[in-house]
């Protein structure tokens, strides 16, 4: 007997509309941003470090760009006034450097599901974010099928294995839309919205902040994962 379909997860639109993307949001700055950009790769230049995670646990201008007024006002029109951070890391693409990021989806993985309505990605440009340097690529629309099916990419990089959606060749697409930012700027993004990177083919340092936002009873975790939430607003914590 066949087995029936898969039933798609958190399918349907979004709190983000139709494209399941939002730019034009600011964080600071574009000049401080560029200095917390080469304080980072200063810190980290002697051994290449490419992530960091829980950013905003270890750096302070990483705590104050989780809660900056303008990415904050942003976050809570689209999930209502209660905020906390469920998870930040910093990723540095070095110049000339291996670094592709497959498609994936920010909201899912073998820990838990985000629902869509009570949480939203965010990506902060730290550097200049370009076509060249490794700035994202979004599917629009891609929300609106719900979480696919995904798995850990080959390879034994130091950074460790990316999780991506199972199925989709490596590579731009050509229904893709580069999200190219300024340093101090952010994209918010629908937790389920497929989108990728490139590598760094330029000879500066390509740095950016990712930030999972949740509302009280986002999380659906699995099997004994307990998230450890970082409250900014609100209260139901």
């Amino acid at each position: 007997m066949n087995a029936p379909p898969a039933v798609p997860r958190f399918a349907g639109p979004g709190p983000l509309g139709e494209s399941g993307f939002r730019t034009g949001v600011g964080w600071h700055l574009s000049e401080v941003a560029r200095g917390c950009g080469a304080e980072v790769t200063a810190t980290h230049l002697d051994g290449r470090t490419e992530v960091i995670p829980q950013a905003h646990l270890r750096i302070e201008w990483a705590a104050y760009a989780v809660r900056s007024p303008g990415l904050l006002r942003a976050v809570q029109d689209v999930i209502g006034t209660a905020v906390a951070v469920e998870n930040t890391f910093l990723m540095v693409k070095w110049p000339t450097r291996e670094f592709v990021v497959p498609w994936h989806q920010d909201g899912t993985n073998e820990r838990m599901d985000l629902d869509p309505e009570r949480s939203v990605a965010a990506w902060l440009a730290i550097t200049d974010a370009t076509t060249g340097n490794g700035c994202l690529q979004v599917l629009p629309g891609s929300h609106a099928t719900g979480y696919l099916p995904n798995g850990r990419e080959s390879g034994d990089a130091a950074r460790g294995k990316a999780l991506g959606v199972q199925g989709m060749p490596d590579g731009p697409h050509e229904h893709g839309v580069w999200l190219p930012l300024d340093a101090g700027q952010a994209c918010l993004m629908d937790v389920r919205l497929i989108h990728r990177s490139d590598s760094n083919t330029t000879g500066e340092p390509r740095v950016g902040l990712n930030v999972r936002y949740v509302a009280p009873g986002a999380v659906r975790a699995r099997g004994d994962y307990s998230p450890s939430l970082y409250p900014l607003t609100g209260s139901g914590w």
